[in-house]
């Protein structure tokens, strides 16, 4: 099964280290053709206005877009939360998402990096909960119809939703791959198996 990881900023080799530890073959994607013969698509992290801008020098803007417009797996994490979303409330003009996941988040909603946390997450499934990794992260504002959500922060005796997902596409507000968690890149693969691959 080959996964391929937008390489165009952020957590690249973690997030290929993850697949590899699953038995996939990770592939570092950079030009639109690399996205051809894809079984599922990982979207780092990084800076949100940043990799929307250089989605659009690189071309791979509408090749991302028509990827996950016709369902297939995808694994957004922290910035690649925010490019999965359907409404940023607070992203700049020039930031477009590709959308796919029906929320709303808030660039950097946790705080900015002095704010950075580690913090135990939830599982929504009574399972192990996750040792997560918040780096300027996403805040999920609104969950919208269609979207399940997988595991939850609590914030005050609230819980708060961090991983979500939608169809094909799953999610998260804070960083698995730091983490050495596997479960959201295993979960990717599951959907991968339900699909053909292009």
């Amino acid at each position: 099964m080959r996964v391929g990881i937008l390489a165009l900023q952020g957590d690249v080799r973690e997030h290929a280290a993850a697949i590899h530890r699953l038995g996939a073959e990770p592939v570092e994607i950079r030009t639109p053709d690399a996205i051809d013969h894809l079984d599922a698509l990982v979207l780092p992290g990084g800076e949100s206005t940043t990799i929307s801008l250089l989605l659009d020098r690189s071309g791979l803007r509408a090749r991302l877009a028509a990827w996950v417009s016709a369902g297939r797996p995808t694994l957004g994490t922290c910035a690649g939360l925010v490019l999965l979303a359907d409404e940023v409330l607070d992203g700049r003009p020039d930031q477009r998402s590709i959308g796919g996941l029906p929320i709303a988040v808030r660039r950097n909603g946790f705080g900015r990096q002095r704010y950075s946390f580690e913090a135990e997450v939830q599982s929504s499934d009574g399972g192990e909960p996750f040792e997560a990794v918040f780096i300027r992260a996403p805040r999920i504002e609104r969950v919208l119809d269609g979207t399940t959500v997988l595991a939850e922060l609590v914030i005050d005796g609230s819980p708060e939703p961090v991983v979500v997902e939608s169809g094909h596409c799953i999610g998260c507000s804070f960083h698995p791959e730091l983490a050495g968690d596997d479960r959201l890149h295993r979960r990717l693969l599951e959907l991968a198996e339900t699909t053909t691959a292009v």
